[in-house]
């Protein structure tokens, strides 16, 4: 015989339309889900770059074919609907398929404005890839990697972030230094993919927030030229604090290189991944980053924090 009550009873299509309403939601609190800033360690951050399309001669003529058409700039960046994708544990890989689909959008509508400029003339404009290479790669340390910690803070004293030259140094260094310690690595993980030039910078930028998002402050930072001069928190630059059990290392990349990781699966693969992303050329590297935690004197990353704050890195 059947207890339940009358009014708890559901027929089929109720059920059903219940589910179809709640999955969504949930997907929806997952991705928007991340570490509490107000929990997390202090950290590092250093890079910079610009996305501008190198400058090109004018040219006119009757000819449709006589000038260069916009690969990128302009169009729709859909800023309303990619945020959703910017945070939490979801990663690079989810924002990368929306860009797509956003890029087919775009070009659709492009297709139907047509390029044909009035009598005959095409304005000049600068020439554009029409791709951008989007690279993450996450590397986790056991804490007693004291001398990467040094190592990055001399290069956030040191580097020139204000010009390409002196961002493909520092992403060179960077990854010597990591390279450097392979006995201490633990966790990684590496994400890749390309996405149309003229959503590069908003891409980059959301992927920067969202790392910066995990870390309570900002205590050393070299970006663009501009070095930290809040001396308040210059003052609490140092050494971990002995419980600390992790160092988390980001890096981000955009660039017009085509090549590509071995990913991260094993410590081989990083080496590699670490050797391939190190030799971006200067001429292809649009911009970078590097966000690291813990900085500041005292600060912890624990196994638990690190799992909460990085969910998609895989023991090696």
């Amino acid at each position: 015989m059947n207890n339940t009550p009358a009014a708890l009873k559901l027929s089929p299509w109720p059920r059903r339309l219940f589910a179809i309403i709640l999955l969504p939601l949930m997907i929806m609190g997952l991705t928007l889900f991340h570490a509490d800033p107000a929990d997390a360690a202090r950290g590092g951050r250093m890079g910079g770059g610009s996305f501008r399309a190198p400058s090109m001669p004018r040219s006119s003529g009757g000819s449709l074919g006589g000038g260069y058409r916009r690969g990128g700039g302009g169009g729709f960046g859909f800023p309303f609907i990619i945020p959703i994708f910017g945070f939490g544990g979801g990663g690079l890989l989810p924002l990368l398929l929306l860009m797509a689909v956003a890029g087919v959008l775009v070009n659709a509508f492009r297709g139907a404005g047509g390029g044909q400029a009035l009598d005959g003339y095409t304005p000049a404009v600068p020439a554009t890839p029409s791709k951008v290479k989007m690279i993450q790669l996450q590397v986790g340390l056991l804490a007693s990697a004291k001398q990467l910690q040094d190592d990055l803070r001399a290069l956030a004293a040191s580097s020139d972030t204000s010009s390409n030259s002196g961002l493909q140094r520092l992403l060179q260094e960077t990854t010597l230094a990591l390279l450097r310690q392979p006995d201490l690595w633990v966790y990684a993980n590496s994400e890749s993919g390309d996405v149309p030039f003229h959503s590069a910078e908003s891409t980059f930028n959301r992927l920067s927030m969202n790392e910066r998002s995990k870390l309570a402050a900002e205590v050393t930072s070299n970006v663009g030229g501009q070095r930290l001069n809040d001396q308040s928190k210059a003052s609490s630059v140092g050494e971990a604090d002995a419980t600390n059990e992790f160092i988390v290392v980001t890096v981000l990349v955009a660039s017009t290189a085509t090549s590509t990781l071995n990913g991260t699966d094993t410590s081989e693969d990083l080496r590699q991944s670490l050797r391939i992303l190190g030799s971006t050329s200067s001429s292809d590297l649009l911009a970078m980053e590097v966000i690291w935690q813990p900085e500041g004197r005292g600060d912890v990353l624990s196994s638990e924090e690190l799992i909460t704050a990085y969910p998609n890195l895989q023991h090696l």
